[in-house]
């Protein structure tokens, strides 16, 4: 928010001190909807989905493993308590137990953070790979808009979807354009 605060201070002291600020022209787009509409970003979007799902399926796995070992954990802790309650183990037997059970805990423990772990890899490699895989369409986006920009003789465009665009005239909207002369 502070660097948008920014960025728009800068843009109006440029208009309030610059002597060509009449003829300075401005105009935004709205690149969500650009996006969205080119058929190489929704084949990209398709196939950070699919990724995902892959990715979900392994996470539900590995909870699943998780909740089996934990009912098992419990189950082996309440047969434990019972027979501890019932005397019907020695001290050995007893120690035993406790390992076993000790261990268990502390193998669930170590799945639980692994799977904590995984799943904070998981996102940062989604966020990497879907950034890897856009960024050829965006440069291309970017240079289609500045073409754009450069044939209307606009100075300045804007993206709506940045949040940089408050309100803007329809007139001043040439998204569209850069859709048609980006197919």
């Amino acid at each position: 928010m502070k660097k948008k605060i920014i960025y728009l201070s800068v843009v109006l002291l440029f208009f309030a001190f610059s002597p060509l600020s009449a003829q300075v022209k401005v105009a935004f787009v709205d690149s969500d909807i650009i996006i969205g509409q080119l058929p190489e970003a929704q084949a990209i979007k398709k196939k950070i989905e699919d990724l995902t799902k892959q990715y979900q399926d392994t996470i539900a796995t590995k909870e699943n493993d998780i909740k089996t070992k934990a009912d098992d954990f419990k189950t082996k802790y309440e047969d434990a308590q019972k027979q501890v309650e019932a005397g019907t183990l020695k001290p050995d037997e007893i120690k035993l137990l406790e390992s076993q059970i000790s261990q268990m805990q502390q193998d669930l423990q170590k799945m639980d953070q692994d799977l904590t772990d995984y799943k904070q890899g998981v996102q940062q490699t989604l966020l990497q790979t879907q950034q890897t895989m856009f960024k050829p369409v965006k440069e291309k986006i970017t240079g289609v808009i500045e073409q754009v920009a450069k044939e209307l003789k606009y100075n300045m465009v804007f993206d709506k979807a940045g949040d940089a665009v408050l309100y803007g005239d329809k007139e001043l909207d040439i998204t569209f354009k850069v859709l048609d002369k980006l197919k």
